[in-house]
């Protein structure tokens, strides 16, 4: 494996939008950054980025999020892959899954974006679509309700009592999948989430 990666968290600046759904990305990476001792800097791409190592000489960890709006992740995370000369395949987005149950994380590689826009914009500008995805579970709005206004609120008090287990794990995911692979931090997390 590779021994710098990008890990980019999907989600929307400010103070708005900080316990929304939505920002699960931005929740882990911050985690990701207080594992490591790390503290997050504004870069020229858009974006706060923190860098650490994952133990002592272990793989470098560039953790960013964008200073964008969801729909726009696209530009900070190709701007960080080109300063870093990172490949798709050195990089990882940590974003909101609507298609999978609260407290559950997901991980793959490539695929579709299951209507996600910010993953959208990242496969456009990056190019390609064959990047690693952590995928945390938020759960599908109850009845006919908007899957966007369900994203864009803050957890339920039930969801927040979980909420530090599934960012932890989440956590947890990212760094076994540098650390072990894909398969491997599959075969650990899929369907877990605390």
């Amino acid at each position: 494996m590779s021994n710098t990666w990008l890990v980019v968290g999907l989600g929307n600046p400010g103070p708005d939008y900080s316990r929304n759904r939505h920002n699960i990305g931005y929740l882990v990476v911050e985690e990701l950054a207080r594992r490591m001792g790390a503290s997050f800097k504004k870069h020229k791409v858009r974006a706060l980025v923190a860098e650490g190592r994952l133990g002592i000489g272990g793989s470098k960890l560039i953790l960013a999020k964008s200073m964008t709006f969801m729909n726009l992740s696209g530009g900070p995370a190709a701007g960080l892959a080109k300063f870093f000369d990172l490949g798709p395949d050195q990089i990882i987005a940590v974003h909101d899954e609507i298609d999978i149950p609260f407290n559950t994380i997901k991980l793959k590689i490539g695929g579709g974006e299951g209507g996600h826009n910010g993953l959208r914009d990242m496969s456009s500008a990056l190019g390609s679509k064959d990047y690693y995805r952590v995928r945390v579970g938020v759960g599908r709005p109850p009845g006919r309700s908007d899957a966007a206004t369900h994203v864009l609120k803050d957890f339920s008090s039930t969801e927040v009592k979980d909420l530090p287990f599934l960012i932890d794990a989440a956590a947890d995911a990212v760094e076994l999948m540098i650390v072990g692979g894909l398969l491997e931090a599959q075969q650990k997390f899929h369907g877990a989430g605390s």
